[in-house]
């Protein structure tokens, strides 16, 4: 395994931990960091130091006065056409924009200015995604039937996965950058290999169209959201389905692993949003409270907050207290008058599609 991706996998079960226990500014780091290596062998005598110096910034972060101000930064023209999705890399540094003009535009997040232009789908492009955390790499899925893979730097594209018989609507990296997942209304979802560009494994199973997919950080599972009401939890490596989520009373929009992989939060046209236990996929709650359909649902990193976008301009933001000794899971949430979101990983751009 490279070494940095040996890094940054230290970091993610780092950052897990620190989740599970609550990291506060009185917190005993050094004693934090002792629990945290009693559980989780791969943070090793060697890692130590370095593990108490990134517990120790990550609490400095937490004293910090938390009175920042949103304003509006840019306005870009961007395309011709309307705007289908944007996304950010990791650093939020750059973002990519795709659009009914059938083309990508990356653009550098500081300056507005436009890096390149990626050309060559022959119909809308619609689900755009980077290879994060490395953004080395973009994925772009059309209505053509075809998703692309792109070098970030140079525009150069590295492959063209063909084989859906219907428009691509969603897609999604896996954390190692080694897998790519497409979703398309034909109700299948493929998983590529980056490095051959050759098609893996087809993921059938659904009744209707596929609009939302996500891969777990350990990059092991993989869920789908369809029109049929379900979603879907997969076994990467043999392509076969785990569990079936059922439950919600309209078709899925949204679907998304927390980052320890333990929970599973689907947003539906019901107007609900649920929770579900990953590993069994049982239901573990309802979030109720908007008037129209759910658009979009994500977890915060820390999987301690849900945020809901809905067709009815709210934005509901949702605090989880997992409670293992019950099995219950508590719910509390605030209004806000915007639709649908996209968070920079950063957290310092947000993006508002209306």
């Amino acid at each position: 395994m490279k070494s940095g991706r040996f890094g940054f996998l230290i970091f993610l079960v780092l950052f897990c931990f620190v989740s599970f226990f609550f990291l506060i500014i009185s917190t005993d780091v050094i004693a934090l960091v002792e629990e945290i290596q009693k559980r989780e062998p791969l943070i090793t005598v060697s890692y130590k130091e370095h593990v108490i110096h990134l517990v120790r910034r990550l609490q400095e972060k937490l004293g910090e006065k938390k009175d920042h101000k949103f304003y509006l930064f840019k306005v870009l023209k961007t395309h011709i056409l309307p705007l289908t999705n944007v996304a950010f890399n990791k650093s939020g540094s750059r973002f990519i924009t795709g659009s009914y003009d059938r083309t990508c535009k990356v653009w550098d997040t500081a300056s507005g200015e436009e890096l390149c232009t990626l050309e060559g789908h022959r119909n809308v492009v619609y689900a755009i995604a980077f290879n994060n955390p490395y953004g080395d790499k973009i994925a772009t899925g059309s209505f053509d039937k075809t998703c692309k893979l792109w070098s970030t730097e140079t525009g150069k594209c590295y492959h063209t996965f063909r084989g859906h018989s219907a428009e691509i609507v969603c897609l999604s990296f896996n954390l190692q950058s080694t897998l790519l997942a497409t979703g398309s209304m034909d109700t299948t979802a493929k998983l590529w290999d980056i490095e051959k560009g050759e098609e893996i494994v087809t993921l059938s199973g659904h009744s209707a169209e596929i609009i939302a997919l996500s891969f777990n950080t350990t990059g092991d599972r993989i869920i789908t959201g369809s029109f049929d009401h379900r979603v879907a939890v997969w076994d990467v490596g043999t392509g076969r389905i785990l569990h079936t989520l059922m439950g919600h009373r309209g078709e899925i929009s949204s679907a998304q692993f927390n980052w320890d992989c333990s929970l599973i939060v689907t947003g539906s046209m019901d107007k609900t949003c649920m929770l579900w236990n990953a590993m069994t996929g049982t239901h573990i709650a309802t979030l109720i409270g908007h008037s129209d359909e759910i658009l979009d649902v994500c977890f915060d990193y820390a999987g301690q907050r849900i945020a809901t976008a809905s067709a009815d301009g709210n934005l509901v933001k949702g605090g989880v207290s997992w409670l293992k000794s019950t099995d219950q899971c508590l719910f509390y949430y605030r209004k806000f008058g915007i639709k649908l979101k996209k968070f920079s990983p950063v957290k310092i751009f947000f993006f508002f599609t209306l």
